[in-house]
């Protein structure tokens, strides 16, 4: 999951504010986007159903207008230091989630892999609108 997260952080070195805004496919799907669907993934997923705080909410890609992309970025760094922090916790990957996913107790394990899959699954969303702001490709 480490990878995938570097991954996703990387396809956004070195690109302008508007870079990161700019709309390239039609569903409005941004590079800033992704990160911010991936801060509140991390969020809801480590920091609700694992370790049992509080549900941050909407899991979306729009950026809350005013919000700078310093503090997407920071906040995904947070978020994923949070996250490493609750599975820490948890330890056993076999302990069941302290909040069920609509009624069933999934294991960390099941997070885990969960978020793994979400992480790179849009880690390859980044790379081709990456590629197409600016013909970047590659980790």
């Amino acid at each position: 999951m480490t990878f995938a997260r570097e991954s996703v952080l990387k396809k956004t070195d070195g690109l302008t504010d508007e870079q990161l805004r700019e709309v390239l496919v039609g569903s409005g799907t941004t590079l800033l986007g992704l990160v911010h669907h991936l801060t509140f993934a991390e969020r809801v997923w480590f920091g609700h159903h694992v370790a049992g705080g509080e549900n941050p909410g909407d899991v979306d890609m729009t950026v809350p207008e005013g919000r700078s992309t310093a503090d997407v970025l920071a906040g995904y760094r947070a978020a994923i230091e949070a996250s490493d922090a609750a599975i820490r916790a948890a330890g056993d990957p076999a302990v069941p989630v302290a909040v069920p996913v609509l009624g069933t107790a999934h294991t960390l394990r099941w997070v885990l892999a969960h978020m793994t899959s979400e992480t790179a699954r849009h880690a390859r969303h980044a790379d081709i609108l990456r590629e197409q702001l600016d013909g970047v490709t590659g980790r």
